[in-house]
């Protein structure tokens, strides 16, 4: 029998490749720890929230509840 030649996972995806990293959203609520029903009453995450809504990931429902709007939104 022949050896077979190449690598027989050519094509495809490398599952394990691509880390699961927090968001900085994520990593500021953890560090003020916050669960999902204190985020509306916080003063400093809403300040955060003012400072990096236009580069960082933030919950829609949340930028709406405060009356923020995004550069960028159509």
């Amino acid at each position: 029998m022949a050896k077979k030649r190449g690598n027989p996972n050519w094509g495809k995806p490398d599952i394990q490749a691509v880390p699961v990293v927090p968001t900085s959203f994520e990593e500021v609520v953890r560090k003020l720890r916050l669960s999902p029903a204190d985020y509306a009453g916080s003063i400093q995450l809403k300040e955060w929230v003012r400072k990096n809504k236009d580069q960082k990931y933030i919950p829609d429902d949340l930028l709406k509840l405060w009356g923020f709007e995004v550069k960028g939104d159509l």
